[in-house]
């Protein structure tokens, strides 16, 4: 049970949900961010990114310079720039954060499909840092990870869609639901991503798609809600003819 606790400031052994989740495999929503030939994942709960994951990319690349997470931990630059950056995020957040927070170890474990890797979560100016310290060209990148909104808008996709399931009840029968949002789904990716696979949201790191996405959920929903979409063809016509607008020809069906 070591790996679900951490002390505090106060030494104290703490632990969060999110530490829960990653130990047992409950797992809270992700995006994948791409840097150059590189994908980084980041959580979308608290902003953090795997520096692990970056890392292992790195050295798989024949003819780059392999590098170790525990050179870079193990730099007194770092440890200094934890250690100001649990001050400031102590300062802004009005409570105690102590720089074990900043960095988040969860070990792999094993299971039926192989051991799962290691991770490192850091807190992203953190990881700015580390991926500055493996690639330096890597940097603009990642600063315009740290400062768009696309995690916020990720999360406002989230939230939108299930304001959009529940107008969608208001217009199809309630054993055609499942079928209903599945389609509507399907619909949205095509609409906004111009392809559409499971958990694609959760793939596209991109803020302009994000927010395409929550404005056009919010849209339907509205619709819906004031009655100018009255059934389920209805609904997938306007999809259709969204889709015509952005990505021509259409290639989702009403049936």
């Amino acid at each position: 049970m070591s790996d679900l606790v951490f002390q505090n400031s106060n030494g104290n052994d703490v632990t969060t949900s999110l530490l829960v989740a990653e130990v047992f495999g409950k797992e809270h929503s992700k995006v994948v961010r791409d840097i150059d030939n590189f994908s980084v994942i980041q959580r979308t709960s608290d902003g953090y990114f795997d520096g692990s994951e970056l890392l292992r990319q790195w050295n798989g690349v024949e003819g780059n310079q392999r590098r170790q997470m525990s050179k870079f931990l193990d730099m007194e630059e770092t440890k200094q720039f934890i250690k100001a950056l649990a001050a400031d995020e102590s300062h802004r957040a009005k409570m105690l954060i102590g720089e074990n927070q900043l960095l988040i170890r969860i070990k792999g474990r094993s299971t039926k499909q192989g051991r799962n890797p290691d991770k490192v979560w850091m807190n992203p100016l953190l990881f700015i840092k580390f991926a500055m310290w493996i690639n330096p060209t890597f940097e603009v990148k990642v600063l315009r990870f740290v400062y768009d909104e696309m995690i916020r808008y990720r999360n406002e996709a989230g939230n939108a869609y299930l304001e959009l399931g529940a107008a969608v009840q208001k217009i199809v029968p309630k054993d055609f639901m499942p079928k209903a949002m599945k389609k509507v789904g399907e619909a949205l990716n095509w609409v906004v991503f111009n392809q559409h696979e499971k958990m694609l949201r959760n793939k596209q790191g991109d803020e302009s798609k994000q927010r395409d996405l929550w404005q056009l959920e919010k849209k339907v929903a509205d619709l819906i809600n004031e009655g100018f979409i009255t059934n389920f063809d209805n609904l997938i016509a306007y999809l259709r003819k969204q889709y015509s607008k952005r990505n021509y020809p259409a290639v989702f069906l009403a049936s």
